[in-house]
């Protein structure tokens, strides 16, 4: 009864549209039941650093069609295979229905948002049709709430490239830095275990790199391993045009009272999330203050700076209001002190 009475109210939601058609001399009829967008085909997207970036690449699908001439939002979307896309990538969005093409570049930058670069994955590929009638008072297939008709789901495998890098070799943790220039000047935030002595390796051509005699410098096939001192996080900087490196401790941390430690050390450590650029931790927390700092020293620290959710230079302590787990991120938006800054969330999971 209820889809009867949804189709009903649509075809009513069309009584605008079907009047100013009728005047011209035209009959439009609703199909009971639209046929959906389908994806006829779609390009190859697996991607690498040596292709050209500017190569066209298409999707060719099929529009829908409600049984009349109609215009419609069309959203091509990809989101990992089995996830039943709970948070798709939206790669396209606007009226084109029948061929949607990129550059090879810019696909490959939507895809870095939620794929892993380098790397194979299975996906998922859906396209949704969004149909809106007129600008009606709300009764479906109007401006606030409009038909939505979705393809089947078409599987695929994806592998874009990221900025040129070296992999850390040695090293139980995924670990690569990379060169945003693309000049032989490569950085990046890696953990690290002082136990794991490391060398680097160009994943392109297989180039590896030790540290020469000395230890001062690396070059292609050194035969030394570079190590820690200590364990944790650490931006590692490597330039190949001199050899050149430094690995500098980047130990985020929570700190306070309602911390185990209270204000003194160790503080609890954070992990880097690299894909969403920001650090990390879920931990347990008393009733309390906290605040964040760096290599579990005052130097570097950030407190609130009076806007929710945003950290200044040893602002005041942030509340802890309950006790429980919280889950909370840590984006830093300047890294160098005095005048360190950035934004935090902090969620409450029971």
């Amino acid at each position: 009864m209820r889809n009867k009475l949804i189709k009903y109210f649509g075809i009513v939601g069309l009584l605008g549209l079907l009047a100013s058609c009728e005047k011209d001399g035209e009959k439009v009829t609703m199909l009971s039941e639209p046929i959906p967008p389908t994806i006829v085909s779609m390009p190859e997207m697996k991607f690498y650093r040596t292709g050209d970036p500017n190569q066209i690449v298409e999707f060719k699908c099929t529009p829908v069609d409600p049984g009349f001439n109609a215009s419609a939002t069309y959203f091509l979307e990809i989101a990992t295979a089995g996830s039943a896309f709970a948070n798709p990538v939206q790669l396209y969005s606007g009226p084109q229905d029948t061929l949607i093409s990129f550059k090879v570049s810019e696909l490959n930058a939507k895809l870095l948002t939620v794929f892993d670069g380098d790397v194979e994955t299975n996906a998922e590929v859906r396209v949704r049709a969004i149909l809106t009638v007129d600008a009606g008072t709300g009764a479906p297939g109007t401006g606030t709430n409009a038909f939505s008709y979705t393809s089947a789901s078409s599987a695929t495998v994806v592998r874009p490239y990221g900025l040129p890098r070296l992999d850390l070799i040695g090293t139980s943790y995924a670990n690569w830095i990379e060169s945003p220039n693309a000049n032989g000047i490569f950085s990046g935030f890696v953990k690290l275990s002082s136990t794991e002595p490391f060398t680097l390796k160009n994943p392109d051509d297989n180039k590896v790199y030790g540290l020469n005699a000395g230890s001062t410098a690396f070059e292609e096939n050194g035969s030394n391993s570079l190590a820690s001192p200590d364990n944790g996080w650490y931006k590692l900087t490597v330039n190949l045009n001199d050899g050149s490196f430094s690995l500098d401790a980047h130990m985020y941390g929570v700190v306070g009272s309602a911390t185990p430690n209270g204000w003194g050390s160790p503080d609890i450590k954070m992990d880097y999330n690299r894909k969403k650029g920001f650090w990390e931790v879920t931990t347990a927390l008393g009733e309390g203050e906290i605040k964040f700092r760096k290599n579990d020293g005052w130097a570097w620290n950030l407190g609130l700076d009076g806007t929710e959710g945003k950290l200044k230079h040893d602002g005041p302590n942030i509340p802890v209001t309950s006790a429980g787990s919280y889950y909370i991120t840590l984006t830093i938006t300047e890294y160098e002190g005095p005048n360190e800054a950035g934004v935090y969330t902090m969620t409450k999971l029971n």
